[in-house]
């Protein structure tokens, strides 16, 4: 790397963590110490999902075209992981003087929908919620155009949520209340210990053995493990228990930026029935939503790991068919997050580590909708 290529990479490493500082200066004036804390947990999600290129995206498609299961082991690793603390903490936080609480939702034909829309919109557009954070800030610009559908998608979605509500549903069930925080971990435990033991069956069927792990070269310029990635997130996802006192989640800031947009440019969303009951927060700073700030926090990180790597180089030709998959991907996710209660780090991850059985529906119905997408993909020509 010439002198002049690394000198760059030094200034945009810098740049992003005085960003990052700045924005968590500005959360602290608008909310306080919390909210500060937020961005800087989600500049470590940044920091550990580029490092870790740890992508749900990938590892799901990899399991049905490579027959690789590595990244989906290294997922249940963060799901347990995180679990371990979050059971508890739902189930006696309040006890504790640590209010805490799960995302435990009722499940129907919407989610179920939203959740199939968003598993295939990942594929088109090359990443899912927290894997388009990371990626756009690591400098690619068909993220960018991902994120932009993206963020359009999820507050088209608002308009129309109140009806997609009147389908028919199951009722919320939370593990937690039904087996306690010991029952429902051992249960979670046994079926990402089933599901693991498939993966290990699947791979060694395919190559006669398992691929051994990529090893972590360096803390600060990366690469990580997988597994290093894993314990990372779940480090950010403990965190985000304890300081927002609820899981990580992604996809319900897009809503709200573009909501913002919208509203600034004279749309009336502040109409909509999903605007009416939190129309303050389309009138507020941005600053002052936690989603939002994490969300910064995590392009930040990323920008400034993708530098310290040497990495950062934006590449601004794309092809056409690069700019209409990003599109249509980020327009899937966005409308189909808002129907599922989420993207794969709110509504699977942030459903698992809640102990509801909404995470668990979510999972099925978003990895037929990734398969659908692979497949798609492989017709494109995309790999």
């Amino acid at each position: 790397m010439s002198t002049t290529v690394q000198r760059s990479q030094v200034i945009v490493a810098g740049v992003a963590s005085l960003l990052l500082a700045f924005v968590a200066l500005g959360a602290y004036g608008e909310a306080g110490g919390r909210q500060a804390i937020a961005v800087l947990i989600g500049g470590l999600a940044g920091l550990s999902l580029y490092h870790a290129s740890f992508g749900f995206t990938a590892a799901w498609r990899r399991i049905v075209t490579e027959k690789r299961g590595g990244g989906l082991r290294a997922q249940f690793v963060l799901i347990l992981l995180t679990s371990a603390v979050s059971f508890p903490l739902i189930a006696w936080g309040s006890t504790l003087g640590w209010p805490t609480g799960g995302f435990v939702f009722p499940f129907g034909i919407a989610a179920a929908l939203g959740a199939f829309m968003f598993g295939a919109g990942m594929q088109l557009g090359g990443g899912c919620g927290s894997g388009t954070l990371f990626t756009a800030g690591g400098g690619s610009t068909r993220m960018m155009i991902t994120l932009a559908a993206f963020v359009l998608g999820s507050v088209l979605a608002t308009a129309h949520l109140h009806l997609w509500g009147r389908l028919p549903k199951l009722p919320a069930v939370s593990l937690i209340r039904e087996f306690g925080p010991h029952g429902a971990f051992l249960l979670t435990a046994l079926v990402l210990g089933g599901l693991a033991l498939l993966t290990v069956g699947i791979e060694r069927k395919a190559h006669g053995d398992i691929a051994a792990a990529r090893p972590t070269q360096s803390l600060l310029k990366g690469p990580w493990s997988p597994m290093l990635g894993a314990i990372m997130l779940a480090v950010v996802g403990i965190a985000t228990f304890i300081v927002v006192g609820r899981p990580w989640g992604i996809t319900s800031a897009f809503a709200l930026w573009g909501g913002k947009i919208f509203h600034a440019i004279g749309i009336p969303v502040d109409t909509w029935p999903y605007w009416t009951w939190q129309r303050s927060a389309l009138e507020n700073s941005v600053l002052r939503d936690t989603t939002s700030v994490m969300d910064f926090g995590v392009i930040l990180g990323a920008m400034a790991a993708a530098a310290l790597a040497g990495r950062f180089a934006p590449v601004w030709k794309l092809s056409r068919r690069d700019v209409l998959t990003a599109i249509a991907g980020g327009l899937l996710m966005g409308y189909g997050a808002r129907l599922a209660y989420g993207c794969n780090i709110g509504a699977y991850l942030g459903g698992l580590v809640s102990g509801s059985l909404h995470g668990w529906l979510w999972l099925a119905f978003g990895f037929l909708g990734s398969l659908a997408g692979t497949r798609l993909r492989l017709r494109l020509g995309m790999g």
